[in-house]
């Protein structure tokens, strides 16, 4: 797969790629509709794109996003439906055999996200779950029968309160990935903000990065 990111859109690191083997191995039908929300540069709709056939939609709020995913799939000659809107509101009323999403999720010192600027990328309130408990609200109403929802999200904001909204709006819930390592320079950087809120332990530099699997 060939990626390039235009200036201000996100380059993808390892949680996309836990993400997209996750997308890999789940047993799509020919002709699926995939959503990819957050989608950044496209490689998660690329990815599923490239899998077979498909029928692809990636939503981002940025601008520059949306082109630069337009650009990834001209160069990997697959076609994606890129739209720009707020998450599930680019897609009111459609349902979807997949929804992936790499949200944002690095707890910020406020509530208050950006519109504008690279922290746009990852900014998501202080305890990290702005888009992530919005995503699990939705996500029921946006999957077709046997459908599934995999989402990717650092363990320091609580994988328990994920499992438990998408259980609430009906769903079926497991944590197929589980992977730890250091903190990332993004959650690295808050430190400070992690350990105040409560969210790292003092001296602790691990996380666990986990995809959320939940079906109809």
């Amino acid at each position: 797969m060939r990626l390039v990111t235009l200036p201000g859109v996100f380059r993808p690191i390892s949680d996309t790629w836990l993400l997209a083997d996750a997308l890999d191995r789940e047993p799509l039908a020919p002709g699926a509709r995939v959503l990819d929300l957050c989608s950044g540069s496209g490689a998660l709709a690329i990815r599923a794109a490239l899998g077979g056939p498909r029928v692809v939609t990636a939503v981002d709020v940025s601008c520059r996003a949306v082109l630069t995913i337009r650009l990834n799939a001209a160069l990997n000659r697959v076609r994606v439906r890129a739209l720009r809107g707020d998450l599930f509101g680019a897609v009111e009323g459609e349902r979807f055999d997949a929804i992936v999403s790499n949200p944002p999720y690095v707890p910020a010192p406020t509530d208050e996200l950006p519109t504008r600027g690279p922290e746009r990328a990852w900014d998501a309130g202080r305890d990290g779950r702005s888009l992530i408990d919005r995503i699990c609200d939705r996500a029921r109403a946006h999957l077709r029968p046997g459908g599934t929802l995999l989402v990717v999200q650092s363990s320091l904001l609580g994988v328990e309160p994920t499992v438990e909204a998408l259980r609430s709006g009906g769903l079926v819930v497991d944590v197929p990935v589980r992977e730890r390592g250091p903190l990332g320079p993004l959650m690295g950087g808050r430190r400070a903000h992690l350990e105040a809120v409560g969210l790292l332990a003092p001296g602790r530099d691990e996380e666990d990065v986990v995809v959320v699997r939940a079906r109809t």
